[in-house]
């Protein structure tokens, strides 16, 4: 799914918010994520249209095995990034809005090679 940031973001959302909540739905995710609700509904649809959701008739939002694939591989990616910044300095904030940025347009192969150093410097 690369180069589709949006889509990429609520498809995260929706990962975490499923951790935390019994079930997800669109108002969770708008107030979550700070969008009107008609956004996000657009949004929803075209995620359904792509099989990365479902929505039931009351209105709750699954990750299909797709879209779960595509949200926690972001998510790793958040949370990798966004730790090394810290690491290296950058203050917590900045460091996750600078990971939610890079997430997106980091090549695998780069991603994995910083990956791969990060594991080694933790000896894992």
């Amino acid at each position: 799914m690369r180069n589709n940031e949006s889509a990429e973001n609520y498809l995260e959302t929706i990962l975490l918010l499923s951790k935390s909540l019994p079930v997800v739905r669109s108002v969770d995710i708008a107030s979550e994520m700070g969008f009107k609700k008609s956004s996000v509904s657009v949004a929803m649809k075209n995620l359904r249209e792509k099989h990365y959701i479902t929505v039931t008739d009351a209105g709750f939002i699954y990750l299909t095995e797709s879209g779960r694939e595509v949200a926690e591989t972001v998510y790793e990616r958040h949370s990798l990034l966004s730790s090394l910044l810290e690491r290296l300095g950058v203050d917590r904030k900045t460091a996750s809005e600078d990971a939610c940025r890079m997430e997106h347009v980091l090549s695998k192969e780069s991603f994995d090679a910083i990956k791969r150093y990060v594991m080694q410097l933790e000896g894992i």
